[in-house]
Formats: structure tokens, C-alpha cells, sequence
């Protein structure tokens, strides 16, 4: 964790938590001094406590033994915490709130981030006594970890309390709900604004800043809405003023286009008068004077999308925000759409309305200096509007708190994304941030349940089927219509999809041709028997026009059976019906012009179901490993030298978590040197497994097809922390090499509950040492009898500055 980071309260507040000064003392004693009588009871268990000994206490270098961090706003300290080692794997905490503000959950913030300290420390758990009456802190403790209550025991008069340092699946679920409810306080102002600035509206139109304005204008926007112009009093017939400040009414929302050079004083004058937040449309703004606007703002708690924005919108009836200069007005639906580009976001845009495809919010997030994606998907798990998430992305922040965030809205809501730079020379062109490794992001993703497309179309595709159409049961495929070369050409999309075709849905067979010349009645009837039959979990309609049949009347028909059937994901595709509907009946049932991606879309509908269907799992529990033998062990090899450690020293490690290697030892052959001898390994596929670590992404746990083809196949997946039992599961069975464990022409199937057991211990191993820079295991024997590692090789680094997925730390 750095040293400074900014956090918001419950109430959608910025605060900055960052590590206790010497010369914070006087700030730390009015803080103690303030305290009422009973809470300063509640805190010390009496009321004379000696308060400049605590401060004495506090302000003592961090160090091993010690960590104190505040917690302040505007430079106003209302908290602190501590902890105090007192054994290898045990530390005492602290906390104390300023008495008018309790309730915000900056107590919560503070044992987040010492929890995350402690950790790295080597510390497993944090202590504590709490009188029985102090319910507040009590409370706090519970936040941290709903299964803390487990470990509360009463002694002596006091609650004792038990935090453990690693969160476990309750613990995240627990931090990503505090998380949710402070981004929605925190971005309403942007999203959902009671008022409006436009600065930089000038009076000509084809500006920026005119343009603007005449969108929110002409959308209908209903709250109050003021331009800002030095040298106008109206601009398109709204009333304009010299400043943000001189508007003299609060202000939710600043839509700042002006010169890149004026910025900076822009947003300043923005913090004076009391925005809560702004969307700065400029280009062309340079890295310091980012960091400097982003930490004014912060300081007055504004939050800021952009710079190099296109603008926000928000087709809500009750808010009508249209807040962007994007030339395409989105229709109202249920997809909330982020995107990092503007150019992508026209096309989003251009292509949605083109397609059907309805928004609820549009946000694009520009160079990223403050609000994130990140930000967006914990504020729209409870946007009543939206249905399912679209996400452009060309970098990550925090992706480790992308993971879980995603994550936890993925099991409420479909979430969609593109992820450019996959290839070297998409990496290289025009991404300003440094771009992820495609198997990183892919493992992101996998774990986090969203679902990737490769293209744009793509994503709009399979949005409208998982935005307007309910989630199949599974993956049975029935195709009906009067097209027998576009049911041929569904059939063969479906394989491609993961979706198979049973020979016969009801009564005819499938894919079910009625030819060109069929009547309505009779491809309704054909619609209705498949839909009924119970035979198919998604449903694909063929219709082709011609000059024999109506179009028009056929495809309302269609529209009418399918609605009897609401439960089942369907879709039509209609060539040659110049003019058609994107959408029929009530469903609001998909019309594609081509029938490859209507069949795309349903088949990832169909995975997205299937992974929201089965359970997340867990990280259960392991036996046989020794974590504080292997932080000795770990700090004695950094001690001695960071970097490539000797044989002995990840064998030993990888002993400490219960994983076994082949035996070792010295051999001398006929010529004298010493050469290593190894006893025959029990027969098995060869795998490969380890631990890399990634700056960005933290670590991440490898398995892949070995030997001496292992390079040109490149058979290999990874998970990102925590790995569970279900991330274990799904490991070996992605491997294209999957039917050599399962026993394939007769060999015996290797022991896969070993190899599992292999990955989790390798997991909990990362999630304990982030010191591990590198750790492959190669070869790994996976036979009938278990799993034999034969060769270690092991690379330890010091930690450095890098992102928490724990900590609900606002972008840097």
C-alpha cells in the first residue's frame, strides 16, 4: 500500500489515510483531547488516560514492530489506528474516530488498510480488547469480516477480537459492499446531477462547449442547467456567468471545455464553489498538471472523469442527462456502457441506435486521472436502470480490484467487454498507460465471469440478447424458419458457439426448413411447436423475404408467439425485409441481418448462464502448512540476496505448504565433479506449474502442458489470487491437453483431486509471498498415484508499490 491514498467515506466523502508523522502530534493530541468523556472511556478503559503517552506511541516510526496510520480530510485529522506487534504472527490493533464522525466508516477504512500492512508484515492476525459496550467498534470489526463475530470471546470484562490478515470469501464480499454503497454516493453527482455548468460554452455553435450545452438543452434536461462564459450573459438562450463561483447556487456537475492551459483554474474555481463533480472534456493535459487538478479536487472531495472525455450520459427519465458532444443520441435501455476511447464511444453509440440496442448510461473515461472503471461497475450493481455492462478497455488500474468488483456485479449482471491491445502492435499504438498481458486479462476475466468479445460488434451483439432476453438453461440450440441456407449456416455457427442442435425439437426436426414458400400460419405454427416443445434452451428464427410472402405480417406473428413463450432466449434473423424492426413484440426479441452473429451471441449468453449457474468456491482449508517457518525462511533468502535462490531453498518452501519434491542428492560420476542424481519419478503426463508476478496484476498461478513441445503448442492457462477450489477445477480441464489427465487409448487417468490440491496449495502459497517473483515447477508428473515435482527453480524480489485488491484506494 502507498504510503498517501485517497478513499471515500459511506457518504461518498474522499479522505486520504496515510502513515502517522512526527509532526502530526499536535493534530493527533486535539484529536484524543476532543474525545468525549465516554469515549475516551470506550477507548482507553478509564478516563484519565494519559494522552500525550498514546501520541508519544503513535507517532514512533513505522518499523516491523509498529505501524500508525490517520485518516483526514482537508487536512483535518479525524482518525488514527495502529497496531503494535506482539508475537511472529500477532498484533495488537487500535482505533479512535473523531467523536463527530463516527458512522462514516473511516473506523472500517483504517483496519482495512492496517489489516493489508500487517499482512505484508508477516503478521496473520490483528487483536484486540473491546469493552462490551463500545457497540461502534465492535461493529467495525464485524464490517471488516462478517465472520469475525466467530472469535469474539468475553474475558475479563472485555470482548477480545481476532481480524485475520487474509480476507476470506466472506471478508470480500463484506469490503466490496462497503465499496458499492460509497461509489454510489460519490458518482450521483455526476450521473444523476441536480444542476449543470457548462464551462467554456461559447456563443458560436460547432464549439465544444456550445455543442454541450445545446445537447443538455435540447435533451430535455430538467434540473438547472448555466453556462459559464466570461463574455456572455446568455448563451443559446440559457444564462451565463464569468465563473463556476460567481454562479452563486451549488453546482452537482461541471462540464469544463476550455484550453488546456486554463484548466487547471478551472477546476480550482470548481472546489471553491462546492462542485461535486466534473467531466473535463480537454485534451492535451500533461501527467503533473493531472496529478495536481486530481488532488485539488480531492481535497474538496470532487470527483473527476477525463481529462480527453467525451462526455457522460444518463437516459433515465427523471434525469435526462446528455452531457456529451457524441453526434449519436442514445435510445433508453438497460446497457450501461464505459469506455476509455471517444472514438469507440461514438461508434458504441452510433452502432447501439443503429442496432437497437438501448442505453441506460454512457460514461467515457478518458485518460482516467480520477474515476475508473473500477468506480463505475461497483456504482451500477445498484443502478436500477441498468441490465447489463458494456466495458472498452485499453488499460487497468487496479485490475486486482477489477477482479472481485467485476466479479461480484457478473453474479447480478451481465458484464461485456473488449479489451484492445492484444496483439504487439495493438499494444503499441496510441495506448498511453502501459498495457496488460493478454494472459492476464484473459484469467481476469475467466474468474470474474465476463464475458470478452473480440470486436465491438460482437459485444452490441451479445448485448441485446443479455440485456432484453432471459438467461438459457442451457446450451440446446432449435432453429426454425423458411431459410434453409440460413438454418445451415446457424447449425454450423452453433458448434463454433458451444450450443449443439438435438436431431428433432417436438415434432419436427432440427434445424426445421418450411421453405421459401411456406405461409405465416405455417412458420407460426413451426415457432410455436418449438417453442412448446421443451426441447430447446434458445430458440434462433429464420425468415427471408420475397415477393410471395409479407414481411409485415409475418414477422408480428412471430413476435406474438414468442411472447407466449417469455422464458425462452430467442432471436430472429431477417433478410431482405427492407425496413424492418431491430426488435419485436413485448420481449423486445433481437432482429439480426445475418444469422453467424445472432448464433454468436446466443452462444455467449449461454457460457455466461452456465458460469452464473455454478457455485463461485472457495479456498478451503489446507493441512500441513507452516507459514511462519516460511516467512523465516523467505526473509533469511532476501537477507542473503534477492533474485534466482539455490535448489535448496524452494524446495524447502515449497515443503513448508505441504508440496512434495523428488528426492535430491549429490552424485559423483567417474571424472570427479558433482553432478545431481535423482530417483526414477513415477510415470505421468508432464505439466508445468508455478507462480508468476505481474506489477499490475500481483501474482498468478500457471499450469500448462510440458515437455519438449510445450513452447510451439503453448498450452497453458493462469488464475489470478485468490485461487479457489473451483479455479483448480477449471484449470486442467481448460487445457487443450485435458483428455491425457482423464486416461485417453487406455492409460490410466492421472490423479486430478492431487493436482488440484497441487494449484490450491501453490495459490495460498502467492497469496502469503508476493516476495515470489518467479516459481516454476517443471517438470510436474501428474500420474495415477498423485503428483511428483521433480525440478524447482525459484525467484524471490522485495515488494514493491503496488495496487491492493482489498483496499478501496480511488485511482492514483
Amino acid at each position: 500500500m502507498s504510503d498517501a491514498i485517497d478513499c471515500l467515506t459511506m457518504n461518498g466523502r474522499v479522505v486520504r489515510i496515510r502513515s502517522i508523522r512526527p509532526d502530526d502530534a499536535p493534530a493527533l493530541l486535539a484529536l484524543h483531547q476532543a474525545l468525549s468523556p465516554q469515549n475516551r472511556y470506550l477507548r482507553f478503559f478509564c478516563a484519565g488516560a494519559a494522552l500525550e503517552s498514546e501520541v508519544r506511541r503513535l507517532v514512533r516510526p513505522a518499523g516491523p514492530e509498529h505501524l500508525g496510520l490517520l485518516v483526514e480530510e482537508s487536512g483535518t485529522v479525524l482518525g488514527a489506528g495502529s497496531y503494535e506487534r506482539v508475537s511472529a504472527d500477532q498484533a495488537d490493533f487500535a482505533l479512535v474516530v473523531a467523536d463527530d464522525h463516527h458512522g462514516e466508516g473511516l473506523g472500517t477504512l483504517l483496519l482495512e488498510c492496517l489489516t493489508v500492512a500487517a499482512r505484508r508484515a508477516g503478521i496473520a492476525e490483528l487483536v484486540g480488547e473491546i469493552l462490551p459496550e463500545n457497540t461502534a467498534m465492535i461493529k467495525v470489526s464485524r464490517d471488516l469480516s462478517p465472520d469475525v463475530v466467530r472469535s469474539l470471546v468475553v474475558e475479563n470484562g472485555a470482548v477480545h477480537v481476532r481480524v485475520p490478515t487474509l480476507p476470506d470469501e466472506a471478508a470480500l464480499a463484506a469490503v466490496a459492499a462497503r465499496d458499492r454503497t460509497a461509489a454510489h454516493h460519490s458518482l450521483r453527482p455526476l450521473l444523476a446531477p441536480a444542476s449543470v455548468a457548462v464551462v467554456g460554452a461559447g456563443r458560436r455553435p460547432g464549439g465544444i462547449g456550445h455543442e454541450v450545452l445545446a445537447a443538455l438543452r435540447n435533451g430535455g434536461y430538467p434540473g438547472a442547467l448555466y453556462a459559464v462564459n466570461p463574455h456572455a450573459d446568455e448563451v443559446s438562450g440559457v444564462a451565463s456567468f464569468k465563473s463556476v463561483d460567481r454562479i452563486g447556487t451549488p453546482v452537482d456537475l461541471a462540464v469544463v471545455a476550455v484550453a488546456a492551459a486554463a484548466v487547471p483554474q478551472v477546476i480550482r474555481q470548481c472546489c471553491a464553489a462546492g462542485v461535486r463533480a466534473a467531466v473535463v472534456l480537454t485534451d492535451g493535459i500533461g501527467p503533473d498538471a493531472q496529478a495536481d487538478m486530481v488532488h485539488a479536487a480531492r481535497e474538496r472531495g470532487m470527483r473527476i472523469v477525463g481529462p480527453h472525455s467525451l462526455g457522460v450520459m444518463n437516459t433515465d427519465p427523471a434525469v435526462r442527462l446528455t452531457a456529451a458532444f457524441s453526434p449519436a443520441a442514445p435510445i433508453r435501455g438497460g446497457l450501461a456502457v464505459a469506455t476509455q476511447s471517444g472514438a469507440v464511444g461514438v461508434a458504441i453509440l452510433q452502432e447501439a441506435a443503429r442496432s437497437g440496442a438501448g442505453i441506460s448510461s454512457f460514461v467515457s473515461l478518458g485518460d482516467k486521472a480520477d474515476v475508473s472503471g473500477n468506480d463505475l461497475l461497483a456504482y451500477w450493481y445498484d443502478d436500477p436502470a441498468t441490465r447489463a455492462v458494456a466495458l472498452y478497455l485499453e488499460s487497468f488500474g487496479n485490475p486486482r480490484r477489477f477482479a472481485w468488483t467485476a466479479r461480484a456485479l457478473a453474479r447480478r449482471k451481465p458484464v461485456l467487454a473488449v479489451k484492445s491491445g492484444r496483439c504487439a502492435s495493438g499494444r503499441r499504438a496510441g495506448i498511453a498507460r502501459p498495457a496488460a498481458p493478454d494472459n492476464a486479462v484473459a484469467a481476469l476475466f475467466e474468474q470474474a465471469g465476463v464475458v470478452r468479445t473480440d470486436t465491438l460488434g460482437e459485444l452490441l451483439d451479445a448485448a441485446r440478447v443479455l440485456t432484453d432476453q432471459p438467461l438459457p438453461e442451457g446450451h440446446r440450440l432449435a432453429v426454425v424458419g423458411n431459410a434453409g441456407g440460413l438454418n445451415v449456416l446457424a447449425a454450423d455457427a452453433a458448434e463454433a458457439a458451444s450450443l449443439v442442435l438435438p436431431d428433432r425439437v417436438g415434432p419436427a426436426p432440427n434445424p426445421a426448413d418450411l421453405g421459401a414458400a411456406a405461409t405465416a400460419e405455417a412458420l407460426v405454427a413451426a415457432v410455436r411447436d418449438a417453442a412448446g416443445s421443451g426441447d430447446a434452451d434458445l430458440l434462433v428464427v429464420t425468415f427471408v423475404a420475397t415477393r410471395t410472402n409479407d414481411w409485415t405480417a409475418a414477422l408480428p406473428a412471430i413476435a406474438a408467439v414468442l411472447d407466449e413463450h417469455p422464458d425462452l432466449p430467442a432471436v430472429v434473423v431477417a433478410v431482405g425485409a427492407d425496413g424492418a424492426p431491430s426488435r419485436l413484440g413485448h420481449r423486445q426479441v433481437p432482429v439480426f441481418e445475418l444469422p453467424e452473429p445472432a448464433v454468436r451471441a446466443l452462444g455467449r449468453a449461454a457460457q455466461y448462464a452456465t458460469w452464473r449457474r455454478e457455485p463461485l468456491g472457495e479456498r478451503p482449508r489446507l493441512a500441513g502448512i507452516d507459514t511462519a517457518g516460511a516467512r523465516s525462511l523467505v526473509q533469511r533468502a532476501l537477507a542473503a540476496g534477492a533474485g534466482r535462490q539455490p535448489p535448496a531453498v524452494g524446495r524447502s518452501l515449497l515443503a513448508g505448504y505441504g508440496i512434495a519434491t523428488v528426492d535430491t542428492r549429490a552424485a559423483t560420476d567417474a571424472a570427479g565433479p558433482a553432478v545431481a542424481g535423482q530417483p526414477v519419478a513415477v510415470p505421468g503426463v508432464e505439466l508445468v506449474a508455478g507462480i508468476t508476478h505481474d506489477p499490475l496484476f500481483g501474482s498468478l498461478v500457471m499450469l500448462g502442458l510440458g515437455g519438449v513441445h510445450a513452447d510451439v503448442l503453448d498450452d497453458r492457462v493462469q488464475r489470478l489470487l485468490p485461487v479457489t477450489d473451483r479455479d483448480a477445477r477449471t484449470m486442467w480441464r481448460t487445457l487443450r491437453a485435458a483428455p491425457l489427465l482423464t486416461g485417453r487409448r487406455g492409460a490410466p487417468a492421472a490423479d486430478t483431486a492431487a493436482l488440484e490440491d497441487l494449484l490450491l496449495r501453490l495459490g495460498r502459497l502467492a497469496e502469503d509471498f508476493p516476495e515470489i517473483a518467479a516459481l516454476d515447477l517443471d517438470p510436474v508428473l501428474a500420474g495415477p498415484d498423485g503428483c511428483a515435482v521433480v525440478d524447482v527453480r525459484l525467484r524471490l524480489a522485495a515488494i514493491g508499490d503496488e495496487p491492493e485488491a482489498y483496499v478501496r484506494q480511488l485511482s492514483a
